[in-house]
Protein backbone atom coordinates (compact mmCIF):
# COMPACT_ATOMS: atom_id res chain seq x y z
CA UNK A 1 0.00 0.00 0.00
CA UNK A 2 0.91 3.64 -0.24
CA UNK A 3 2.61 5.33 2.69
CA UNK A 4 0.78 8.53 1.84
CA UNK A 5 -2.60 6.76 2.03
CA UNK A 6 -1.58 5.15 5.33
CA UNK A 7 -0.64 8.56 6.72
CA UNK A 8 -4.01 10.04 5.70
CA UNK A 9 -5.76 6.98 7.11
CA UNK A 10 -4.09 7.39 10.52
CA UNK A 11 -4.99 11.08 10.57
CA UNK A 12 -8.60 10.30 9.70
CA UNK A 13 -8.89 7.58 12.38
CA UNK A 14 -7.55 9.97 15.04
CA UNK A 15 -9.89 12.70 13.85
CA UNK A 16 -12.86 10.35 13.84
CA UNK A 17 -12.14 9.20 17.40
CA UNK A 18 -11.80 12.82 18.58
CA UNK A 19 -15.05 13.80 16.86
CA UNK A 20 -16.86 10.88 18.44
CA UNK A 21 -15.63 11.92 21.91
CA UNK A 22 -16.66 15.53 21.31
CA UNK A 23 -20.11 14.48 20.14
CA UNK A 24 -20.56 12.35 23.26
CA UNK A 25 -19.47 15.21 25.52
CA UNK A 26 -21.63 17.72 23.61
CA UNK A 27 -24.65 15.52 24.27
CA UNK A 28 -24.10 16.01 28.00
CA UNK A 29 -23.69 19.79 27.80
CA UNK A 30 -26.29 22.56 27.60
CA UNK A 31 -26.49 26.06 26.25
CA UNK A 32 -23.49 27.94 24.99
CA UNK A 33 -20.99 25.20 25.85
CA UNK A 34 -22.95 22.74 23.72
CA UNK A 35 -23.05 25.16 20.78
CA UNK A 36 -19.30 25.70 21.04
CA UNK A 37 -18.60 21.96 21.15
CA UNK A 38 -20.86 21.34 18.16
CA UNK A 39 -19.13 24.08 16.16
CA UNK A 40 -15.79 22.37 16.89
CA UNK A 41 -17.25 19.09 15.64
CA UNK A 42 -18.56 20.73 12.45
CA UNK A 43 -15.08 22.13 11.81
CA UNK A 44 -13.75 18.60 12.29
CA UNK A 45 -16.19 17.35 9.66
CA UNK A 46 -14.59 19.68 7.14
CA UNK A 47 -11.16 18.32 8.04
CA UNK A 48 -12.45 14.76 7.74
CA UNK A 49 -13.93 15.44 4.31
CA UNK A 50 -10.63 16.94 3.17
CA UNK A 51 -8.75 13.84 4.36
CA UNK A 52 -11.23 11.56 2.58
CA UNK A 53 -10.74 13.51 -0.65
CA UNK A 54 -6.97 13.19 -0.32
CA UNK A 55 -7.26 9.45 0.35
CA UNK A 56 -9.54 9.10 -2.67
CA UNK A 57 -7.04 10.83 -4.95
CA UNK A 58 -4.21 8.73 -3.60
CA UNK A 59 -6.16 5.46 -3.93
CA UNK A 60 -7.14 6.21 -7.52
CA UNK A 61 -3.50 6.74 -8.46
CA UNK A 62 -2.51 3.22 -7.33
CA UNK A 63 -2.65 -0.04 -9.33
CA UNK A 64 -6.11 -1.70 -9.66
CA UNK A 65 -5.35 -4.59 -7.30
CA UNK A 66 -4.65 -2.21 -4.40
CA UNK A 67 -7.09 0.46 -5.53
CA UNK A 68 -10.23 -1.66 -5.02
CA UNK A 69 -9.25 -2.55 -1.47
CA UNK A 70 -8.50 1.08 -0.59
CA UNK A 71 -11.68 2.38 -2.18
CA UNK A 72 -13.66 -0.12 -0.07
CA UNK A 73 -11.96 1.27 3.05
CA UNK A 74 -12.70 4.75 1.82
CA UNK A 75 -16.43 3.94 1.53
CA UNK A 76 -16.36 2.79 5.16
CA UNK A 77 -14.74 6.05 6.21
CA UNK A 78 -17.36 8.05 4.31
CA UNK A 79 -20.10 6.06 6.04
CA UNK A 80 -18.43 6.64 9.39
CA UNK A 81 -18.28 10.39 8.79
CA UNK A 82 -21.93 10.47 7.70
CA UNK A 83 -22.91 8.57 10.86
CA UNK A 84 -21.08 11.17 12.95
CA UNK A 85 -22.94 13.92 11.11
CA UNK A 86 -26.24 12.18 11.82
CA UNK A 87 -25.33 12.01 15.51
CA UNK A 88 -24.76 15.76 15.56
CA UNK A 89 -28.06 16.35 13.77
CA UNK A 90 -29.83 14.16 16.31
CA UNK A 91 -28.29 16.10 19.20
CA UNK A 92 -29.10 19.50 17.74
CA UNK A 93 -32.58 18.49 16.61
CA UNK A 94 -33.50 17.39 20.14
CA UNK A 95 -33.16 21.02 21.25
CA UNK A 96 -34.76 22.29 18.07
CA UNK A 97 -37.70 19.91 18.43
CA UNK A 98 -38.35 21.09 21.97
CA UNK A 99 -38.19 24.72 20.87
CA UNK A 100 -40.48 23.98 17.92
CA UNK A 101 -42.96 22.22 20.22
CA UNK A 102 -42.99 25.19 22.58
CA UNK A 103 -43.48 27.63 19.72
CA UNK A 104 -46.27 25.54 18.23
CA UNK A 105 -48.03 25.29 21.57
CA UNK A 106 -47.78 29.05 22.03
CA UNK A 107 -49.09 29.63 18.50
CA UNK A 108 -52.00 27.24 19.09
CA UNK A 109 -52.95 29.08 22.26
CA UNK A 110 -52.87 32.42 20.44
CA UNK A 111 -54.75 30.98 17.47
CA UNK A 112 -57.52 29.38 19.50
CA UNK A 113 -57.83 32.43 21.74
CA UNK A 114 -58.12 34.53 18.58
CA UNK A 115 -60.83 32.24 17.23
CA UNK A 116 -62.68 32.47 20.53
CA UNK A 117 -62.49 36.26 20.52
CA UNK A 118 -63.55 36.37 16.87
CA UNK A 119 -66.50 34.06 17.51
CA UNK A 120 -67.49 36.06 20.58
CA UNK A 121 -67.34 39.27 18.55
CA UNK A 122 -69.32 37.73 15.69
CA UNK A 123 -72.03 36.44 18.02
CA UNK A 124 -72.21 39.78 19.78
CA UNK A 125 -72.43 41.66 16.48
CA UNK A 126 -75.04 39.23 15.17
CA UNK A 127 -77.07 39.68 18.33
CA UNK A 128 -77.00 43.48 18.19
CA UNK A 129 -77.18 43.85 14.43
CA UNK A 130 -79.60 40.98 13.96
CA UNK A 131 -82.41 42.75 15.75
CA UNK A 132 -81.90 45.90 13.71
CA UNK A 133 -81.63 43.96 10.47
CA UNK A 134 -84.77 41.99 11.25
CA UNK A 135 -86.67 45.19 11.97
CA UNK A 136 -85.64 46.72 8.63
CA UNK A 137 -86.24 43.52 6.64
CA UNK A 138 -89.63 42.66 8.16
CA UNK A 139 -91.63 45.22 6.15
CA UNK A 140 -89.86 44.19 2.94
CA UNK A 141 -90.68 40.56 3.65
CA UNK A 142 -94.34 41.35 4.13
CA UNK A 143 -94.37 43.36 0.92
CA UNK A 144 -92.87 40.47 -1.05
CA UNK A 145 -95.27 37.96 0.46
CA UNK A 146 -98.24 40.13 -0.45
CA UNK A 147 -96.95 40.81 -3.95
CA UNK A 148 -96.44 37.09 -4.68
CA UNK A 149 -100.13 36.40 -4.24
CA UNK A 150 -100.96 39.42 -6.41
CA UNK A 151 -98.63 38.36 -9.27
CA UNK A 152 -99.64 34.72 -9.09
CA UNK A 153 -103.31 35.55 -9.61
CA UNK A 154 -102.90 37.97 -12.47
CA UNK A 155 -101.32 37.80 -15.91
CA UNK A 156 -99.44 40.79 -17.20
CA UNK A 157 -97.75 41.74 -20.41
CA UNK A 158 -94.09 42.66 -20.82
CA UNK A 159 -93.33 43.83 -24.33
CA UNK A 160 -94.92 41.35 -26.77
CA UNK A 161 -94.69 38.27 -24.55
CA UNK A 162 -97.28 37.17 -22.04
CA UNK A 163 -95.96 36.12 -18.68
CA UNK A 164 -97.90 34.22 -16.14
Amino acid sequence: MSQVFDSYERQYCELSANLSKKITSANLLDGEQKKQKISEVVGGFEDGEALIRKMDLEARSLPPSVKTMLLAKLREYKTDLNNLKMDVKRITSANTNQAARDELLEWNCRYFNGIWILLSFKCTCTYFLGGQAWQSLHPQREMYQGSNSYFDARQFKIGRHTVG
